[in-house]
C-alpha cells in the first residue's frame, strides 16, 4: 500500500519561507511523478507544481513561479516544495500526490495516491 506523508506547515508571516516535505512508501517512488496541490475551504483542491519521475522537468501554476520551487530526492522517497516570499493568499492545506501517468500533470484525477494534507497559514 502506498502512503504519503507531508509535514513542514505551519505559521508564517507575509514574506517569509517554509519547506514541505512528503515521504513517500510502500511503492517505487522513482515511478511515479509527484505533485503538489493546496486547497481551502469551500474551493476545489488545485494544482501547484510537479515534478517527473527522474527530477529533470518541473512545472508550476503561474501564481507561484518565481517563488516555488518542487525538489525531488529519490534515494529518500522524498519530494519537497521550498516556498519563499509567502503570500496571505497562500494560505491553505498542501497535498502531495504521486502519479504513475506519462507527462506532467495538473490534473487530479491523474494522481493516485495522496497525503493527508499539512496546513500552511500565512499571516499579513
Amino acid at each position: 500500500q502506498v502512503q504519503l506523508v507531508e509535514s513542514g506547515g505551519g505559521l508564517v508571516q507575509a514574506g517569509g519561507s517554509l519547506r514541505l516535505s512528503c515521504v513517500v512508501s510502500g511503492g517505487t517512488f522513482s515511478s511515479y511523478d509527484m505533485g503538489w496541490f493546496r486547497q481551502i475551504p469551500g474551493s476545489e483542491r488545485e494544482f501547484v507544481a510537479a515534478i517527473n519521475r527522474v527530477g529533470r522537468i518541473t512545472y508550476s501554476t503561474t501564481s507561484v513561479k518565481g517563488r516555488f520551487t518542487i525538489s525531488r530526492d529519490n534515494a529518500k522517497n522524498t519530494v519537497f516544495l521550498q516556498m519563499n516570499s509567502l503570500e496571505p493568499e497562500d494560505t491553505a492545506v498542501y497535498y502531495c500526490a504521486a502519479s504513475r501517468g506519462f507527462g506532467l500533470s495538473t490534473a487530479r484525477a491523474t494522481y493516485a495516491y495522496w497525503g493527508q494534507g499539512t496546513q500552511v497559514t500565512v499571516s499579513s
